[in-house]
């Protein structure tokens, strides 16, 4: 018997009634269950620590861009990461007002597997901050002990943003409900400041600005010139900041290269290079230039992209991706899994990735298997309990709160076994992480 609830029908069914009125998504949906992710205490343990390596990370990757455009570490680097976006853009992030922003929210997407966990990617730009701290409440409510307690969310957002207008571009349209819910709840914890969710277009703004939509989107964001001019001039602080090159999937690349290994083991310290590198999997770019005749791409043993295409499937356990600034950037988009594809689409992708290397660069890196999970989930006729199998995307919220990385909830995306890429979709489960009894 569970407290409170007869059933664990009846839990699933309280959290289902309990969604606001018109979603937490635009027309999104996902199936319910009766309870969150348990995380286990050696998890939790690693999940504490992650927050700090991450914001080290993140750190590192600001320098080494700004010591490139200085001239100080190879001038490759910064322009790899410029490749492909406007020139007033990268003005704008190289400016000394901006020299020390950072994003203020960072969101890892861990696959976890067998052993632990990957990194498959950083979002600095996250969805998924209302609906987490929905889910949070939600599942506290009915006695979970969840990750970062029933508010960390709400508590870690109004950290970084004590007050102020959240923007919401057209592109990112679907994730406007849990902002929209998220800053009435704030409204309601402290009537003393103001939350707003605003469109591209608003004119009018507070000191503090919330930038939810994606660099490569800003010839569609009507207000961002204005909110350009705004932040440089210093009327408005507006975070993440315009620094396109920290949104790029390319510095797991660039963590790898053994050039750099002394730079990223001063920055980070012994200890945390070593710990990252057991969970950031080994990549590369995809630089079409051509090797030495003896040359050959590290640990793939090849002398070209050309060879790689030719791969059989179990040597494309791959996953390329499109790197940043882009509409396929994001989400699942421009993700190609190598060994879930035929040869000669796994051919076609490579050589688009070579021939775009100058506008939209690629990242190549180890898939990373994981592991396959079990969780109750209401059934479509919501009138019983299945065991549903599932692989598991783990994404952990952590808030920069006076300058260190606070983690405040962690949403886990639960998807058929059959589905390689980890992404929201309708027969997915999304419940919060809580820690496990004991």
């Amino acid at each position: 018997m569970t407290a409170g609830f007869a059933t664990e029908v009846d839990r699933a069914l309280a959290v289902a009634s309990a969604m606001p009125e018109g979603g937490l998504f635009h027309e999104k949906s996902w199936r319910v269950s009766p309870r969150a992710f348990p995380v286990s205490p050696r998890l939790a343990d690693e999940l504490d620590k992650l927050g700090y390596r991450i914001q080290l990370f993140v750190r590192a990757c600001n320098l080494l861009y700004r010591l490139s455009v200085d001239g100080k570490q190879p001038s490759w680097i910064a322009r790899l990461l410029d490749a492909g976006k406007p020139p007033e853009l990268v003005a704008l992030s190289r400016e000394k007002r901006f020299r020390d922003h950072m994003p203020e929210v960072l969101r890892p997407d861990l696959i976890l597997t067998a052993d632990g966990f990957a990194i498959a990617e950083l979002d600095n730009v996250p969805g998924g901050i209302g609906l987490t701290a929905w889910l949070s409440r939600t599942y506290s409510a009915m006695g979970e002990d969840i990750v970062g307690g029933p508010d960390g969310m709400l508590e870690g957002f109004a950290s970084i943003l004590p007050g102020g207008d959240i923007v919401v571009s057209d592109e990112a349209a679907t994730y406007r409900p849990e902002m929209e819910w998220l800053a009435a709840e704030l409204n309601l914890r402290h009537p003393e400041s103001r939350w707003c969710v605003l469109n591209d277009q608003a004119q009018d703004w507070q000191p503090r600005v919330y930038r939810f939509f994606e660099l490569f989107d800003l010839p569609n964001v009507r207000a961002a010139r204005v909110l350009q001019e705004r932040s440089l001039s210093g009327e408005i602080r507006v975070t993440p900041p315009w620094k396109p090159a920290l949104e790029e999937k390319l510095w797991f690349a660039l963590f790898w290269l053994k050039p750099l290994r002394e730079f990223w083991r001063r920055e980070l310290s012994e200890r945390q290079f070593f710990a990252l590198r057991k969970v950031i999997p080994y990549s590369w770019i995809v630089d079409p230039a051509p090797l030495p005749p003896h040359a050959v791409l590290p640990r793939l043993d090849l002398h070209s992209w050309d060879e790689l295409a030719k791969a059989s499937q179990k040597e494309r356990e791959l996953v390329l991706k499109v790197s940043g600034f882009s509409d396929r950037a994001w989400g699942s988009r421009g993700v190609t899994v190598g060994s879930d594809v035929s040869q000669a689409q796994w051919r076609e992708e490579l050589r688009v990735a070579v021939e775009e290397f100058g506008k939209h660069p690629r990242l190549l890196q180890e898939f990373r298997h994981s592991a396959v999970f079990e969780h109750p989930v209401l059934s479509r006729d919501s009138d019983a309990i299945e065991t549903m199998r599932a692989r598991i995307r783990l994404c952990p919220y952590y808030f920069v709160e006076e300058g260190k990385a606070r983690l405040r909830g962690a949403l886990a995306t639960l998807v058929p076994p059959d589905k390689k890429l980890i992404h929201g979709m309708s027969e997915s489960v999304l419940i919060p992480a809580a820690y496990a009894p004991g």
